[in-house]
């Protein structure tokens, strides 16, 4: 199985430090639909590992996030493409959960659904904890430009860190090569 993994929120969407809290603020990034459905499209599962710790913090609550997802799942299978598993941390940053990346529960949870290693698996990100949360678990970081990543790019940044401008460049290394 070929399973790539991404964050959600500065990698497939534009990124709010006053966080995402309605269908509305949810904005694809450009290509980014399209690079999923291209992935999927060429085989390719696709699933998600988010922090959302804006529930905890009343932002938002669990069925908005659902539609948000809602929404997102709808935009790739218009292109022809499937997304995969989408997990989440619902958590604060204070909560102590095991999710909350840069700790790697939520990799755990979909290595653990589709029945694969993680070891050497493509987890793309676009902060450092993403990063972390890939190393931690033996996993290939990769960031992205777009969202905070140019921010994160100059930053120390764990070894063999892969960088990509966006996720439709990731696509098209994964698909070509």
């Amino acid at each position: 199985m070929k399973l790539l993994i991404l964050d959600r929120d500065g990698v497939i969407n534009h990124d709010s430090d006053a966080y995402i809290k309605s269908v509305a603020e949810w904005i694809p990034l450009p290509g980014s639909i399209e690079a999923i459905a291209q992935l999927s499209k060429a085989g390719w599962t696709v699933a998600v590992a988010t922090n959302q710790s804006g529930i905890a913090r009343g932002y938002y609550d669990v069925a908005t996030l659902d539609a948000m997802h809602a929404r997102l799942r709808t935009l790739v299978a218009e292109q022809g493409g499937e997304l995969g598993l989408i997990v989440y941390c619902p958590h604060g940053p204070d909560a102590g959960c095991d999710c909350r990346k840069p700790k790697p529960g939520m990799l755990e949870t979909i290595a653990a659904h589709y029945d694969v290693p993680l070891t050497g698996l493509w987890f793309v990100g676009d902060s450092l904890s993403d990063l972390e949360a890939a190393k931690a678990v033996d996993s290939q970081p990769v960031l992205v430009k777009t969202g905070k990543g140019a921010k994160t790019q100059g930053k120390s940044l764990p070894a063999g860190t892969l960088i990509f401008d966006d996720l439709a460049a990731i696509a098209a290394e994964l698909i070509n090569n």
